[in-house]
């Protein structure tokens, strides 16, 4: 994931921006939205595949200084705990709300109070945000499990630390999955 910007230096703006063009035209790389570029991938079965959606959001939220975090069912899918792919994709921000539309894909930026970013851009968030999600799942159980196994040690530390700032009902999880 690209934009104009990584290439300052190399050329004046206008260069740039029609070397950029030149390149979508002739299919070397796609153009996602306005000054957001990437490699396109090729799937052997489905052909092009979708752009990476952590690195568009990464690019998208570049230099605004704002805190992110996915939330409800991508961050169940993103730890391998669920094999929903969301259609519309929340990501909760202390920035600027905003839609951004991916194709068929639509990401939602929504402002949330600050209490809901504990560990945002981190794994650690991510599987405070996929416990949210999935906290009235009968599986809960094995997914807990599942975590214990696959996080490493620093996430599981990070957790550690959170936990006093999530909700009550989420300590007894966060403890299976830290515990040793």
């Amino acid at each position: 994931m690209f934009s104009p910007g990584h290439f300052d230096g190399l050329g004046n703006a206008a260069a740039i921006r029609k070397a950029l063009s030149r390149l979508v035209k002739a299919g070397t790389i796609r153009r996602i939205r306005r000054g957001l570029y990437d490699l396109p991938r090729q799937h052997p079965i489905v052909g092009q595949t979708a752009p990476d959606i952590m690195a568009t959001v990464r690019a998208l939220m570049d230099g605004s200084h704002a805190q992110w975090q996915f939330t409800g069912a991508y961050a169940a899918n993103a730890l391998g705990l669920s094999d929903q792919v969301p259609a519309k994709i929340v990501i909760q921000t202390d920035g600027v709300p905003r839609r951004v539309s991916l194709g068929k894909l639509m990401l939602l930026f929504r402002r949330v109070a600050p209490r809901n970013l504990f560990g945002a851009g981190r794994p650690a968030g991510l599987v405070i945000q996929a416990i949210r999600h999935l906290r009235n799942d009968p599986d809960i159980p094995r997914h807990i499990t599942r975590l214990k196994k696959r996080l490493d040690a620093k996430t599981k530390s990070d957790l550690k630390s959170l936990m006093p700032k999530t909700p009550v009902w989420m300590h007894p999880l966060l403890q299976q999955i830290v515990e040793k």
